[in-house]
């Protein structure tokens, strides 16, 4: 069954309580925490306040986006990056959210890719040693720019299967796999099992060289092979939360329920399904 969820970025200027309260009024079923969002709202809430939240209007906590620039840290950095693991696994676990998304930096000038291995599965078996704890999965998202350490699929999911634990998984963001030169191929390697969520979103006519986050676009409104790449998992057998991720400042002018309904009604439409389909109920239901 299909599962829809809203990615806080998608709604950067918006909080928090309203990034659940319009996902569920959209009638998504999942929402993907922001992590700024989080701490901000913790510096007054609490994690009871948020499953109030969230059952109210019907959305499940999916994960929290994100530790960021996870890889080449120093001895320091990496206690301060464990420290941060902790937190947010506290909080996820308080949240009932199953994953945390952890993305690789730069990569170092110099630096080999096979060095850009061994320092990724290094430090993913190190976070997951705090995760673990908490019940937590991780979930490494690999970017397709051209400085990053980590650039394709293929790549990520080699670091995964390294790194050897089933608390450890992907993120697949389609933005991603088209910039960095990803293929359907690497699509039909994957375990989908290994495969935590499924980023949507769409992209101006560049040349992937070009492309930026703020040159996303919704779904179907761009020159991703959308669904193309959907029928690809699908034959995979991956039937996971599919989240739309989009990072344009020109969506965070709109008011942020226009902007989940629109966004909502894109992937539906990309994907070929509807709310009902997919077993949820209607939207009307969660308007309260």
């Amino acid at each position: 069954m299909v599962r829809l969820s809203l990615n806080g970025a998608t709604t950067m200027t918006a909080d928090l309580v309203t990034d659940i309260m319009v996902a569920g009024r959209a009638g998504f079923d999942a929402l993907e925490i922001w992590a700024a969002k989080l701490r901000r709202f913790l510096e007054t809430g609490t994690t009871a306040e948020l499953n109030h939240y969230f059952q109210r209007y019907g959305v499940r906590p999916w994960s929290i986006n994100s530790i960021e620039r996870i890889t080449f840290r120093s001895p320091e950095e990496r206690q301060a990056l464990r420290a941060e693991c902790e937190m947010l696994c506290r909080w996820a676990q308080e949240l009932g959210c199953p994953y945390i998304v952890v993305v690789p930096g730069p990569r170092p000038r110099g630096v080999a890719p096979a060095d850009v291995t061994v320092d990724v599965t290094f430090i993913l078996r190190e976070l997951s040693e705090v995760a673990r704890r908490y019940g937590i999965g991780l979930a490494l998202e690999f970017l397709g720019f051209k400085e990053c350490a980590v650039r394709t699929l293929a790549r990520a999911y080699e670091i995964i299967q390294r790194v050897d634990d089933p608390h450890v998984g992907l993120v697949l963001d389609a933005f991603h796999f088209y910039v960095g030169g990803s293929s359907l191929e690497d699509i039909a390697r994957l375990d989908p099992r290994r495969l935590f969520v499924f980023h949507i979103d769409d992209a101006e006519n560049r040349p992937p060289s070009e492309l930026r986050d703020e040159h996303r676009l919704l779904p179907g409104d761009g020159i991703l092979p959308l669904k193309e790449i959907w029928r690809a998992l699908r034959a995979i057998g991956y039937d996971g939360v599919v989240s739309v991720e989009l990072f344009r400042p020109e969506y965070w002018e709109w008011d942020p329920a226009t902007l989940a309904h629109r966004a909502k009604d894109a992937v539906e439409r990309v994907l070929g399904v509807k709310r009902l389909d997919r077993g949820g109920t209607p939207p009307e239901e969660n308007a309260s």
